[in-house]
């Protein structure tokens, strides 16, 4: 299944943030905890590049305690790179995020030369949250639909740290469908970017495989193995998506699975561990040496048809022929 939902707004915003970095000391990424790298956008690390980055591992209450651990043990293992992880019950974000970035770049130590930090993450990610907490007002407007916020706007964090925020951001081409669908069940795609039904299949069968025994319980499945498509149907059966004649309505069903992820009630989940990011990353990488290899074979298959028709043009094989 493929998912992609890059809608105007957000190409703006990635022209903005283009012309911002060079000005910017620290890029704070805010990320899924659920999902750390699914929901670290490729975009904004070949735009960064070696800058100094804080990666904040957000909604760490909903995701798995040892494995939001591995994600940062990971992330502090990058060049140039902290991680921190955040929730909604965080009572000093504040104080955790600019010790973080202050580390990053220690050569900003006044107000003569603040602190200049961006903040950027995918839609849905908890960001505008974080910054009415950081600034004890809202300054961000906050909705549990993705993209919220769709202009970039200056904060005075503190006499000498400057803070920009900007929309949430996903990119134009999502490469692996694993990242799409984490993505799409995180909440993080339109709804019109995506078959609930089939994002909530791809779900289960990611819980069949890591989390089986919080599955069964919140369903009270009698087989948790049973095909995806079974399991969907069994939970729209017990929770009572059901229409008329005894069929169950899957895309009730789709959207209870989804609700109930999103909001912890089958557990505290992760839906990707560190390893399992190298094989997708490999991946990628492989499928983009064979779309490179297939560019360049069009290229030179689009040279080679321009070369012939520059020695053969129109009426000279007639010619010839007529001489003849």
């Amino acid at each position: 299944m493929s998912i992609q939902w890059f809608p105007g707004h957000m190409f703006k915003a990635k022209k903005e943030l283009a012309d911002k970095l060079s000005d910017i000391d620290v890029v704070i990424e805010m990320v899924d905890a659920r999902l750390p790298m699914s929901s670290s956008n490729p975009m904004l690390a070949a735009l960064i590049q070696h800058k100094p980055s804080l990666k904040i591992l957000n909604k760490q209450d909903l995701a798995d305690a040892a494995q939001t651990r591995a994600w940062l043990e990971w992330f502090a293992g990058q060049r140039n790179t902290r991680a921190i992880a955040l929730d909604s019950g965080d009572g000093s974000p504040k104080q955790k995020i600019l010790a973080a970035c202050r580390e990053l770049a220690p050569h900003r130590v006044d107000s003569v030369k603040p602190l200049r930090l961006v903040i950027c993450g995918i839609p849905n990610v908890g960001k505008s949250t974080l910054i009415n907490a950081l600034t004890g007002r809202k300054v961000a407007k906050v909705g549990n639909e993705p993209a919220v916020t769709k202009a970039q706007q200056r904060i005075q964090l503190a006499d000498d740290v400057i803070l920009f925020d900007t929309p949430g951001m996903l990119w134009p081409k999502i490469e692996h469908e694993t990242c799409g669908e984490h993505l799409a069940a995180s909440g993080a795609v339109g709804r019109n970017a995506m078959d609930e039904e089939s994002v909530a299949l791809a779900l289960i069968a990611t819980l069949q495989r890591r989390y089986p025994a919080e599955l069964a319980r919140r369903y009270n499945l009698a087989d948790v193995q049973a095909e995806d498509f079974v399991v969907l149907e069994t939970i729209g059966r017990k929770r009572g998506a059901v229409r008329s004649g005894g069929h169950v309505d899957m895309q009730k069903a789709a959207e209870i699975l989804l609700t109930d992820f999103r909001a912890a009630v089958i557990g505290r989940i992760t839906l990707e561990t560190p390893e399992e990011w190298r094989d997708i990353a490999a991946e990628i990488e492989r499928r983009r040496v064979i779309e490179r290899e297939e560019q360049a074979q069009r290229e030179a298959e689009r040279k080679a048809r321009r070369a012939g028709g520059r020695r053969a043009r129109p009426g000279e094989d007639d010619e010839d022929d007529e001489q003849a």
